[in-house]
C-alpha cells in the first residue's frame, strides 16, 4: 500500500477540513495536482479535496463550525474553505452528463471511483485520505512512477468531452513526463486527429495553457510534438518549433530562468497578442523582445535602453538564431548598460538649438556616447 507524507497533509489547517467531513461520517480524500506533486517531489500549491458530500452540506458543516466558507462554483460542486488564511477547494464526487468539448453538465456522483473517470489524465486521478493512504483507482500510479502522460480510458473520447485537454496534454509532459521516452502514442494519435476542435475554445483559455506549457523547465519536445501534429498552427498560425530547443540549451548555458516571453517569441507567429489573448503587458513585453530582436542595437545598448533581463533576453533569442551561445562579455556589456544614465538633457543644448532640432541634437549626442561604451561624459559631448 502507498502512502503520502507530506507537510501540507499534516498541518492543522488539513486536519480541521478534513475532520469536518470525516466527523460528520462524509469522506475526504485530498485529489489531483496536490497529490501528484507531492509523489514526485514537485512544489505543491493548491489543495483539493473530493467528497460525497454535497455542497450545500459542505456550506451547513462550515457555518456550524465557524469556518469561512465561500461557494466558489455551487454549481458545479465546489466550496472552498479558508483555513488559518489557506484555501481549500472541497468538490462533491462528480460524473459528466452532458459535454459539447468545451463544457460538461456534470451531476454529483456517490463513489470516488466514478468522480475518477471524468478526469483527464491517469496521473490527476490518485486521491490521498487525510491518513496519507493513496487510492488509484484509474491505475494512474503506474504511469506517474514512469512519466507517463496518458488519458484516462479512450482518448479520444476524453478529448471529445473538452478540446483543451489536447492543450493540456502537451503542458503535462512539458512538466511531468519523460522527454526522453516521448509522448503517449495514443494520446497523441487522438489530439492530431480532433485537433480542429482547439480551434472553437477561447482565446483566454488557450492563451492560460499555452503560456504555462512555456513557462516549463523545457517545453521544446511537447510543443515540437504540437507542431508535428498540427496543434501549434491552430493556437498560434505561423508559429515554428525549430528554435525553442536550441533557445533552451542557451538559456541553460546562460543561467536564464525559464520565461515564456523569451520562448513565445522564439516561436515565432502571428498576432499572438490576438491568439493567445495577452495582457496589454504581456504583448507590450513580447512587442519589445521582437523589435529588439530585429534591431541592430549591440549589447550595450540593449542593456542602457531595455534593462540587464531583457537585453539578455533579447542576446539569448539572436543566439537561438545564429546557434551560438551567449558570450559572456556580451552579458556583461548589458549588465554595464543597464547601469548608465546619459548625462545630457535638453537644458544642456536649449541654448544651441530649438523645436525638432533640439530633439535631434539630444538623439545625436546619445549615439556617440554609446558608441563610446558610456565614456564620455558631460563636458565631452558638449564640447
Amino acid at each position: 500500500m502507498t502512502r503520502l507524507e507530506a507537510e501540507w497533509l499534516t498541518r492543522p489547517a488539513s486536519r480541521v477540513v478534513c475532520n469536518l467531513l470525516t466527523d460528520a461520517g462524509y469522506q475526504a480524500w485530498f485529489v489531483g495536482g496536490c497529490v501528484r506533486n507531492a509523489l514526485i517531489g514537485a512544489p505543491v500549491s493548491d489543495l483539493d479535496l473530493a467528497t460525497n458530500a454535497h455542497p450545500e452540506r459542505v456550506l451547513a458543516l462550515a457555518e456550524a463550525a465557524g469556518l469561512k466558507a465561500i461557494p466558489t462554483g455551487i454549481a458545479h460542486g465546489t466550496v472552498t474553505l479558508v483555513v488559518e488564511g489557506a484555501p481549500y477547494e472541497v468538490t462533491t464526487f462528480r460524473r459528466d452528463v452532458e459535454t459539447d468539448g468545451r463544457r460538461a453538465v456534470v451531476a454529483f456522483a456517490d463513489s470516488l471511483e466514478e468522480d475518477a473517470r471524468r478526469r483527464d489524465f491517469t496521473m490527476n486521478a490518485l486521491y490521498a485520505a487525510p491518513d496519507g493512504t493513496i487510492a488509484d483507482p484509474i491505475g494512474g500510479l503506474p504511469d506517474l512512477r514512469r512519466r507517463q502522460v496518458r488519458f484516462i480510458g479512450d482518448a479520444e473520447a476524453r478529448i471529445r468531452e473538452d478540446y483543451l485537454r489536447i492543450l493540456r496534454f502537451f503542458r503535462f509532459h512539458a512538466w511531468y513526463g519523460d522527454a526522453g521516452a516521448g509522448l503517449d502514442a495514443d494520446g497523441l494519435a487522438a489530439c492530431a486527429q480532433h485537433v480542429e476542435g482547439v480551434a472553437g475554445l477561447s482565446r483566454e483559455r488557450i492563451g492560460h495553457e499555452m503560456l504555462r506549457l512555456l513557462a516549463a523547465p523545457d517545453p521544446a519536445p511537447a510543443v515540437a510534438a504540437m507542431e508535428a501534429c498540427g496543434a501549434l498552427a491552430q493556437v498560434l498560425p505561423g508559429a515554428g518549433a525549430g528554435q525553442l530547443a536550441v533557445l533552451v540549451d542557451l538559456e541553460e548555458r546562460a543561467g536564464l530562468a525559464p520565461g515564456w516571453p523569451r520562448r513565445l517569441a522564439a516561436l515565432g507567429g502571428q498576432d499572438a497578442d490576438t491568439a493567445l489573448r495577452l495582457s496589454k503587458d504581456e504583448a507590450k513585453r513580447l512587442r519589445t523582445l521582437r523589435e529588439a530582436l530585429g534591431s541592430e542595437a549591440g549589447p550595450g545598448e540593449l542593456g542602457y535602453r531595455l534593462g540587464a533581463a531583457v537585453a539578455l533576453d533579447v542576446l539569448a533569442l539572436r543566439g537561438a538564431m545564429e546557434v551560438r551561445p551567449v558570450a559572456p562579455e556580451d552579458a556583461d556589456a548589458t549588465r554595464h548598460g543597464a547601469k548608465q544614465t546619459f548625462p545630457l538633457t535638453a537644458a544642456d543644448l536649449i541654448d544651441r538649438h530649438q523645436g525638432p532640432a533640439l530633439g535631434q541634437a539630444l538623439r545625436d549626442a546619445e549615439a556617440r556616447w554609446i558608441a563610446s561604451g558610456f565614456a564620455l561624459g558631460r563636458e565631452a559631448l558638449l564640447a
